[in-house]
């Protein structure tokens, strides 16, 4: 075992009684998995309900917790008219919002700090949402001792968990292009056609919507299944009935937070 894991055993060790935001993902699963290592019954997992948020994931999450016999509430978080106008400081608002719930709730419960498994290579994308956890003083035990992704996955997999090949994924807010005005049936439209591509074996997906376009990312070793008439069909046939009217491949394939291209983009005009 990596000796990071021990590490971050006596690092969470010494914070008492925790709330961990759960969404039963590879880092929050792993990063509850060392906090029942060091704390035992003194741990209260925190999942978040939003219509942001697909339900299968919160149920994915709650039958973890429940298989290993660890205390679960859930938080109804509500979308806000700030949140739907969607600007680039979108996930600094929504996290603000959240994780102030959640402080919330945790100190009504007894907790002394709420853990969030932020890791090290989450730092090197665009995610102003770090900034609203750094105000509260939420805990990031991961990002602290510098482990990265690959490495919770390592140290997932000699541990046993279900997720340590569980794909990454994001709110349904990431898949709409900031400045795009957010509606319920807009998460709807691009939970529902996730859902199906997963269920037809795709693994790493997103479907980012441009108003009523969707384009779809599979993982670059995922794309071949895509040159098959008849899933193409299914596919497009589906997602039009969800209510996209273009169906189209982004042929570079899956990539973390290729929405953020915009502002880099935007960022280096100014520069030059």
């Amino acid at each position: 075992m990596n000796p990071k894991y021990g590490l971050l055993v006596d690092h969470i060790r010494s914070m008492g009684r925790v709330a961990v935001a759960y969404s039963g993902g590879v880092d929050s699963n792993f990063l509850l998995k060392a906090a029942v290592d060091a704390l035992g019954k003194d741990v209260i997992a925190i999942t978040v309900i939003s219509p942001y948020i697909p339900r299968w994931e919160v149920e994915e999450a709650q039958g973890i917790t429940a298989e290993h016999g660890i205390e679960h509430r859930l938080l109804n978080i509500p979308i806000t008219s700030e949140i739907c106008r969607n600007p680039e400081n979108r996930c600094y608002i929504c996290k603000r919002m959240m994780f102030s719930m959640m402080v919330d709730l945790a100190s009504g419960l007894g907790c002394d700090y709420v853990l969030d498994g932020t890791n090290l290579d989450d730092i090197s994308d665009y995610r102003p949402g770090l900034l609203a956890l750094s105000e509260l003083g939420i805990m990031t035990p991961l990002l602290d001792l510098g482990i990265r992704k690959e490495e919770i996955r390592e140290m997932s997999q000699e541990l046993g968990l279900s997720t340590w090949d569980k794909s990454a994924y994001a709110c349904l807010l990431s898949r709409i292009p900031y400045g795009q005005e957010v509606t319920l049936d807009d998460l709807e439209r691009i939970g529902g056609a996730e859902r199906y591509l997963m269920d037809n074996g795709f693994k790493w997906i997103r479907v980012r919507s441009h108003g009523d376009l969707a384009r779809i990312e599979v993982r670059k070793d995922e794309r071949y299944r895509l040159f098959n008439e008849n899933l193409l069909d299914k596919i497009d046939l589906k997602l039009r009935e969800l209510g996209f009217r273009y169906v189209t491949l982004d042929l570079q394939g899956y990539r973390r937070g290729s929405l953020n291209d915009a502002i880099e983009s935007s960022e280096q005009e100014e520069v030059f």
